[in-house]
């Protein structure tokens, strides 16, 4: 799941964007709130992980342009803003979930997952199709009740996949979802990928759709 994460903290958006990664998020982070802001409209983020005290622009005025020009990605406010006063405003205004710093870097994983989940109208923390059963928290896969070894840019294409059972996926949109800007992406990337689930998970798994894109194999 891609996250775009806009926090000025240098050590603090080091540490988020090399955790959030190792826990198979692909993050772009930006230290200017108004790049940032704009941001949004360059890849299909997942969630956004926002703080409020940034350069050039407050964080909540971002909030409300969003909001305002339809954008209804799930937002995590990240902030020392404590008082109570700014966190109902920060819902008020469009946040859906609220995180006062100091953090901890599995809470903030687990609300993204949890944020990720509500869009997606799932309700259970695992995700499964036919014999296939992926936990996002753990990012460890079973297939027929046995457990799978993927590497992660597979874990994040069946996470993918999971999310969206009943769509049919562009390549270039898996291609936006697993690669941030600052990585090099090799013309048949996806299909290496898929090409390695299949042989992984079974070859009906992921069923191609000429001319389209990739889409899960038929309901069982």
């Amino acid at each position: 799941m891609r996250v775009l994460l806009i926090e000025d903290d240098k050590l603090i958006g080091d540490g988020l964007k090399a955790g959030l990664t190792k826990l198979g998020f692909t993050v772009d982070w930006f230290t200017e709130g108004k790049i940032g802001q704009r941001a949004i409209d360059s890849a299909p983020y997942d969630a956004v992980v926002l703080d409020l005290s940034l350069p050039g622009i407050d964080g909540m005025d971002i909030l409300r342009e969003w909001r305002n020009s339809g954008h209804d990605e799930p937002v995590l406010i990240l902030t020392a803003r404590d008082a109570l006063t700014e966190r109902v405003a920060g819902l008020q205004n469009g946040a859906d979930d609220y995180l006062c710093k100091p953090f901890a870097l599995v809470e903030v994983a687990a609300r993204l997952q949890a944020l990720i989940r509500r869009r997606h109208g799932q309700i259970t923390p695992t995700l499964s199709y036919n014999h296939v059963a992926f936990d996002p928290s753990t990012l460890k896969v079973t297939s027929h009740g046995e457990p799978i070894i993927l590497k992660p840019k597979e874990l994040a294409i069946l996470e993918l996949f999971l999310h969206n059972a009943d769509r049919v996926l562009a390549r270039t949109l898996i291609e936006e979802k697993l690669y941030n800007w600052d990585e090099e992406v090799s013309s048949n990337a996806v299909e290496v990928h898929i090409h390695h689930l299949r042989r992984k998970l079974g070859n009906d798994f992921i069923r191609t759709v000429h001319g389209v894109g990739y889409t899960l194999g038929e309901a069982k």
